[in-house]
């Protein structure tokens, strides 16, 4: 890894990073010397024991601005170039049989283009948001998405697509305000007739975090399938040519910390040490958004994959002992609570260092 910065001038600077990573096969790596004895038995994936480490090249360029005297702007945009993937495979003609292992036949590209604003507390408040534009393109999103091809007769083709994790569009925005104490103190205070003021918000801050961005990549389907009696997905589209809802979510937290001593009293004077006690409130999800996170194949919805409105299926429907229960048991069961983004939590804590 290497990186340098150049300043132009007092308030600007020009930064570059270079970046190799290098991590070992994490999956389909073991090889027992018995497969190789009951080869002609197998049926399943065989492992390769002969997979290379995984690497991504990492490039990235930037431009950082001073705004204020607080504040500043950075521009940066990165290329990641991901070699080696591990991917399954076909291996024809081998002997004595044709076989699906793994090899390192994947690769992919992560381009990016990220602006963010930072401003150091400035009298109770401090600021930071960043928004990214991405493009994260592979011929695979796991070890196995080549199953459906290799299960066709395909060859070992190699397209680029949108990755599962691909995000276009993220913005992160966090804003924690916070007052101090003692004569910094800037808050409501009550005003006591023996002139010992009481600064009620002293130590006390909040904290609202802000982040969403568009959806993720799916494949979509022309097909319903049926839970009970399968059927074929037939691709609509292209592989991970769909995407889910855009989704938001907001956080809040409210804290208070308390500082005291511990230890024992000598001669009416308190010795010992520092103690510190924070006391808080934390909300997450705080408008109890209800963020979609997967949806079925062939109707893009996180509720309904489709199957009971089917007409492939409305006689397996119809042959059941009571179809108007199976269907109410069914609309519960395709909601699944995965489908979305964890709803609203309450938390209520506290944390005492010394």
């Amino acid at each position: 890894a290497s990186s340098f910065s150049f300043p132009i001038y007092d308030e600007a600077l020009f930064f570059a990073h270079y970046d190799v990573l290098t991590q070992r096969p994490t999956s389909a790596y073991y090889c027992s010397p018995l497969y190789y004895y009951r080869f002609t038995d197998l049926s399943g994936t065989v492992a390769n024991p002969n997979l290379k480490p995984s690497q991504t090249i990492e490039y990235e360029l930037g431009f950082t601005q001073k705004v204020t005297n607080t504040s500043s702007m950075t521009i940066s945009a990165y290329y990641h170039e991901l070699r080696n993937m591990i991917q399954m495979c076909r291996f024809n003609g081998a002997f004595p049989k044709a076989y699906n292992s793994y090899s390192n036949l994947d690769f992919g590209t992560v381009k990016g283009l990220t602006a963010s604003y930072d401003m150091r507390r400035t009298k109770n408040a401090r600021i930071r948001a960043s928004y990214t534009l991405q493009y994260a393109d592979m011929t695979g999103s796991s070890t196995s998405t080549a199953s459906a091809l290799i299960a066709a007769g395909v060859p070992n083709l190699r397209s680029t697509f949108p990755s599962s994790s691909d995000r276009r569009h993220s913005f992160n925005l966090s804003l924690d305000y916070r007052f101090a104490d003692g004569k910094d103190y800037d808050g409501p205070v009550i005003h006591r007739k023996d002139g010992k003021d009481i600064q009620i918000l002293s130590n006390t801050g909040l904290n609202l975090s802000v982040n969403g961005g568009s959806g993720t990549p799916y494949t979509a389907s022309r097909t319903v399938t049926s839970p009970i009696s399968g059927g074929n997905k037939l691709l609509q589209g292209t592989y991970n040519g769909s995407r889910i809802p855009a989704s938001f979510r907001f956080d809040l937290r409210v804290d208070k910390d308390f500082t005291f001593k511990i230890g024992a009293s000598k001669d009416g004077e308190k010795k010992g040490r520092d103690a510190f006690l924070n006391v808080y409130v934390q909300v997450l999800n705080l408008l109890n958004s209800k963020n979609i996170v997967g949806v079925y194949n062939a109707t893009g919805n996180a509720d309904d994959d489709g199957y009971l409105s089917a007409p492939a299926w409305q006689r397996e429907i119809n042959e059941q002992i009571d179809p108007q229960a199976f269907i109410q048991m069914y609309q519960l069961i395709v909601n699944s609570g995965y489908n979305y983004s964890m709803p609203r939590h309450i938390r209520v804590g506290l944390s005492f260092n010394f």
